[in-house]
């Protein structure tokens, strides 16, 4: 039997919109204000979410409860699976002492944490963003940032705010391609749209970030540094996006960043070196950060050591992202299986479709190809590399396994959540909310893709659940269809730093397990006020010359 969703079940869309938003405000109450633990918020939000879904929206329990075991599954694998192995390689890292030398070695470059910040958080942040995405970045450089002595809140929230504006182009330009795939946009001018609305962000993160560790002072103390650093990534955010294509954006951008810092470094350093590891404002955010003593000069050889796990595990990270290598691992073993009782027997509806279509809930047991899997080799490389035994290995893996066993767990509820709603249709409702706002539809367009990011936790679902309205809207409105697609994916980087999973993920790459609810409060500010900016600008594009001189028609 064949079920159609149904977006204003009671016939009223204030009504039917409050309730499609339960789930979600169950779930953030609990775990922002009730300071409820994270595992325990995400089941509170997945029993809100089946209830309303059967009992409200009329979805079949056992279609509800089908939609719940394939977010479990995708939570576990991609997701759940890049968390473990990046913590286990940091573990091995941190355990025969190399990641201390790695630590000295980028104090060698600066000791000032706000520099640090910029090179680690937002660059070296961006270059795993582009090669992998689905939570790489967040995992790797707060797993830096704690190691360097970052107070945990510092590492959890500044990693998520860092990773911002990359993320259209996250994982070689996957939402991107996805977005012109599935909805139908002409790839290179939807690429270029985005072109023309990230790289105002990508100037402006850098400042935003050091603002929120240090203070306006401290930021201006160093603002020919992020100067150089967010000028760097924009420019060639914006060139490689509009004139050669959306698959290696992030990796050239980042490494041109990178080199561009470190260069700039070694002919200016600021008078005054910021030596405190907290937020301003939030000096016990964790109580664990500490103000390092001078870094020490290791050997050129022990350095090179110290890094080999890390370069391995680039390499690894980007040549698992090639589509070829893909492709050809899919073609050794990737197992698809049709989720019985919910494959094909849902109809998602006009108008967020122009015709009725049913909804594929194919699970792919894609683990060779899978980000992670690059991972684990590569921290199985760097272990050998490090000198560490099969049995050593084998032993640590599992400790780490049991270290973050409740973050899997919430990673696994909370996709369950997400795609629940999917499935259901509720959070198609609150989109619907947002695209009948008549002419402040751009604005409230791009609110959609950060909603859309924050529910599902990736700029790529987002596009795929989303893509299609705006599309729909724009043409009615009488807008550029380009301008509203793009603005759905440059929206929705901002709502990355919010959702539930890259929370999660923070939370257990710093090791600051249940305090999910603190990083959720402090990052929450930054999220919709960076979403409503990129709201206003894709407005000026959209009605205010010269800003819609930008727009790809």
């Amino acid at each position: 039997m064949v079920w159609q969703q149904v977006y204003d079940p009671f016939g009223n869309m204030f009504i039917s919109t409050a309730l499609g938003a339960v789930p979600v405000v169950v779930m953030l109450a609990a775990l922002g204000f009730f300071h409820i633990k994270a595992h325990i918020a995400a089941a509170l939000g997945l029993v809100a979410a089946l209830a309303i879904a059967i009992f409200a929206y009329g979805m079949p329990a056992g279609m509800a409860g089908n939609a719940a075991l394939l977010g479990g599954l995708t939570g576990l694998l991609p997701i759940g699976w890049i968390v473990l192995n990046i913590i286990f390689l940091h573990q091995l890292t941190e355990q025969n002492g190399s990641f201390k030398i790695l630590q000295d070695s980028i104090a060698g470059i600066t000791q000032d944490r706000r520099l640090q910040l910029l090179l680690i958080a937002f660059a070296f942040g961006a270059f795993f963003e582009g090669a992998a995405g689905f939570g790489t970045p967040v995992a790797v450089t707060a797993a830096i940032l704690i190691g360097l002595g970052f107070s945990p809140l510092a590492a959890s929230g500044l990693s998520l705010i860092a990773n911002t504006a990359p993320v259209a182009y996250g994982a070689l330009g996957t939402p991107v391609i996805t977005l012109a795939k599935v909805h139908g946009y002409d790839l290179m001018a939807v690429s270029a749209m985005i072109g023309r609305q990230l790289p105002f962000f990508s100037l402006l993160v850098p400042f935003w970030l050091i603002w929120a560790f240090a203070g306006r002072k401290a930021m201006w103390e160093i603002w020919p540094a992020i100067l150089v650093t967010g000028a760097s990534f924009a420019a060639s955010q914006f060139f490689v996006s509009n004139y050669i294509g959306p698959e290696l954006v992030d990796v050239i951008a980042a490494v041109v960043s990178m080199i561009s810092l470190v260069s700039f470094l070694k002919i200016w350093q600021p008078k005054n070196i910021w030596t405190s590891v907290s937020l301003k404002g939030h000096e016990k955010d964790g109580g664990e950060g500490h103000v390092a003593p001078p870094p020490v000069v290791h050997p050129r050889a022990d350095v090179i050591r110290a890094w080999t796990p890390w370069a391995i595990l680039t390499v690894f990270v980007f040549i698992w992202g090639l589509p070829p290598v893909k492709a050809w691992f899919n073609g050794i073993f990737a197992p698809s299986f049709p989720i019985s009782g919910l494959h094909n027997l849902i109809e998602k509806m006009p108008p967020v479709v122009k015709a009725p279509h049913k909804e594929a809930a194919v699970y792919t047991l894609n683990l060779l190809s899978a980000t992670g899997t690059g991972i684990l080799l590569s921290a199985i490389v760097g272990g050998l590399v490090m000198k560490y035994n099969p049995l050593q290995l084998v032993t640590q893996f599992f400790r780490t396994l049991w270290l973050v066993r409740y973050s899997l767990l919430t990673i696994v509820l909370m996709l369950a959540l997400g795609t629940l709603t999917r499935f259901s249709g509720t959070d198609t409702t609150l989109g619907l909310a947002f695209a009948n706002t008549g002419v402040f539809y751009p604005f409230f367009g791009t609110l959609m893709g950060w909603l859309g990011v924050a529910l599902t936790g990736s700029d790529t679902a987002s596009n795929v659940l989303f893509g299609g309205m705006q599309k729909v809207a724009a043409e009615q409105l009488g807008l550029s269809p380009n301008l509203m697609g793009a603005a759905n994916s440059s929206g929705g980087v901002m709502g990355k730093m919010i959702d539930a999973q890259s929370i999660v993920v923070a939370s257990t790459a710093t090791r600051w397990f249940d305090h999910e609810g603190d990083i959720l409060r402090y990052v929450f500010f930054h999220s919709i006020a960076l979403a409503c900016l990129v709201g206003l600008y894709v407005t000026l594009q959209a009605y205010v010359w010269p800003f819609t001189a930008m727009v790809v028609r």
